[in-house]
């Protein structure tokens, strides 16, 4: 059986991450879970540690304890990192904040099992929608994906979800080293790798639900920064494929 591993990144999410814990391991028993915390001030991390200490989930929950808030991207890694080197074959990003339902990992997991080497948990293909969100972030989140799809010359439709499954040989054909995003674009730059390398791509849809318990961590900031970075990519289409052999 191949060894799957979520990584969900984490800053202050103790409102969360008990539960979104225990629902991932109740829907898909046969996961592992990998924190990646940011030094959490509201204890999210000493949560994480007091779940593995009691042994609540076996040997399937863990942690890495980073130094403070460095970035979503580097946080990705960091955790993808750990998996390939402790033998996992699948790699599933998730948020903290049940916006990335535990229902679709089976679905993302059936793909990959027919031959995918990237899944996408995707909003914008049929099927897949958005709940509680304003027209106004609507309106963004769709414009970027757009954008960022006419500029990157390629056809999926969901460029900037988090929530998507990769196989170990997604992430060494990648070369995780040489990722150049670290916040809101990083989603971006991981499927134009994939696209680039050639890898085979699957969109499944999702509802993504906005979050439950806490503040949202997207400002306008990190999208025009995130647009400006997409604006580069395209041109470095081909330094951005040598980076990756």
């Amino acid at each position: 059986m191949k060894k799957v591993c979520v990584v969900i990144p984490t800053y202050n999410e103790k409102g969360n991450i008990e539960n979104i814990i225990a629902e991932d391991l109740k829907i898909n028993p046969n996961i592992s879970i990998l924190i990646v915390d940011d030094n959490s001030p509201d204890g999210t991390g000493e949560i994480v540690d007091n779940l593995i200490k009691s042994k609540t989930y076996g040997d399937k929950l863990h942690i890495i304890h980073r130094k403070g808030k460095l970035g979503l991207g580097t946080a990705y890694i960091e955790g993808f990192k750990w998996g390939l080197q402790n033998g996992f074959d699948i790699f599933i990003s998730q948020d903290a904040d049940f916006s990335h339902n535990p229902i679709y990992i089976k679905d993302m997991l059936d793909l990959i099992e027919k031959g995918n080497d990237l899944v996408i948990g995707s909003r914008y293909v049929k099927g897949g929608s958005v709940v509680n969100w304003g027209l106004i972030r609507k309106c963004i989140s769709r414009g970027g994906s757009l954008y960022s799809r006419i500029l990157l010359l390629t056809n999926i439709k969901d460029l900037t979800g988090g929530y998507n499954c990769y196989t170990r040989k997604s992430l060494e054909k990648i070369n995780l080293d040489t990722i150049i995003s670290n916040g809101y674009c990083f989603q971006i730059e991981m499927k134009f790798r994939n696209v680039l390398a050639k890898l085979k791509i699957a969109e499944t849809p999702i509802v993504f639900e906005d979050r439950r318990v806490g503040k949202s961590k997207m400002s306008k900031k990190i999208f025009i920064e995130a647009m400006i970075n997409v604006f580069f990519m395209s041109f470095k289409r081909n330094k951005i494929k040598n980076l990756m052999h």
